[in-house]
């Protein structure tokens, strides 16, 4: 005979409490004490006890499931988020469903609806770039959401992330600031990318208040891969040498990554001939040598506080609509002053130097 499996009703007995006890701990584990919690938990792990998902949703209208929709996963800021926002979740006693979009907001719109009709309790967007039928959807269904990578204190619903245009314009400004005059741009496509549109929009914002200008010839937008960052860094260079940038200014990590290759494999020394710009401040950054200096975005905070925004909403508790992370500049490696002499570049050279040293220091 097929072994009875464990109920609900083994589980209050084994605790000594009753059956709607433990159903409200697990639909609603802030209603009731960390005390009964942690008994009703241990019990539950003892008897190899799993709660009926189905059942758990009728009570109680919910599923503790949040959906997360992101454009990709071959994005290692995305693994990463992604992997910070499951932990939270997962400690919250929630369960997270992943989809991902190819940057296309029609895609985004149907899985947020195939989301939504398996009942998810929330969603997570990534950025603001959504289409009607989805914010129709999300009104009509009362679905608590929030965006992801943006910070919008002037919109009615929730965001989180840095301000991108403004985290862009320090980062040209600071290659300003170390003499640059001739300033190029390899950035991340900006069709339905509000975060990549808004960093180019820094950048040009920073060229501009400075009397500069950032030419056709020295921009290009090219997907989230190191071939075509290469070959992007290629066409950039494709022109006479007196023609170049001294310093470029990439949307992200990884295209920085791509343009540091082609750089090396043109003979090409970083930075003395050319200073490369990240944004993001991936893993991989400070490792490289030379080392990228690049715009620091805590990824792990904005996606854990996107949950926990979610969360603390559908508890029905007071929470912040609106939080912006800190951007911030790390200087590193690839970044120097302009070469003009053999004068200026030692100088260039040490001051590279002397700023790494100072940020590692910083860090710890």
């Amino acid at each position: 005979m097929k072994p009875k499996s464990v109920g609900i009703r083994d589980v209050a007995k084994h605790v000594g409490v009753s059956t709607a006890s433990i159903s409200r701990t697990l639909n609603s584990p802030e209603s009731v004490s960390s005390e009964l919690r942690m008994r009703i938990d241990a019990a539950i792990a003892e008897l190899g006890y799993i709660p009926d998902a189905a059942a758990r949703a009728l009570s109680s209208r919910r599923t503790r499931t949040i959906g997360a929709i992101i454009p990709t996963v071959d994005n290692a800021m995305f693994a990463r988020g992604i992997e910070a926002l499951q932990s939270y979740l997962s400690l919250q006693g929630y369960l997270l469903l992943l989809a991902t979009s190819g940057y296309d907001p029609e895609t985004e719109a149907r899985q947020a609806q195939n989301m939504a009709s398996r009942g998810v309790d929330g969603l997570i967007l990534r950025g603001d770039t959504h289409t009607d039928a989805l914010r129709r959807l999300l009104a009509a269904q009362q679905i608590p959401f929030i965006n992801v990578g943006v910070y919008h204190p002037d919109k009615p619903y929730a965001s989180v992330g840095g301000d991108n245009g403004a985290a862009a314009w320090r980062a040209c400004r600071y290659l300003i600031e170390l003499g640059h005059r001739r300033i190029g741009m390899v950035a991340a496509l900006t069709r339905n990318n509000d975060r990549a549109a808004a960093r180019v929009a820094g950048v040009r914002r920073a060229l501009a208040e400075s009397g500069l200008a950032l030419r056709a010839s020295w921009y290009i937008e090219v997907p989230y891969h190191l071939d075509d960052a290469r070959q992007g860094a290629r066409w950039l260079l494709s022109s006479p040498r007196e023609d170049w940038p001294t310093a470029v200014v990439c949307g992200n990590d990884v295209i920085a990554y791509g343009v540091l290759l082609e750089a090396e494999r043109r003979g090409l020394k970083v930075p003395d001939e050319l200073s490369v710009m990240g944004f993001d401040d991936l893993e991989w950054s400070r490792h490289l040598r030379p080392s990228l200096t690049t715009m620091h975005v805590p990824t792990d905070e904005v996606w854990s506080r996107a949950g926990e925004y979610l969360v603390n909403a559908l508890s029905g508790r007071q929470t912040t609509l609106h939080h912006e992370v800190d951007v911030h500049l790390v200087v590193r490696e690839s970044t120097a002053r302009p070469w003009t002499s053999g004068a200026a570049h030692s100088a260039g050279s040490d001051m590279g130097t002397q700023a790494t040293q100072e940020i590692f220091h910083a860090d710890g």
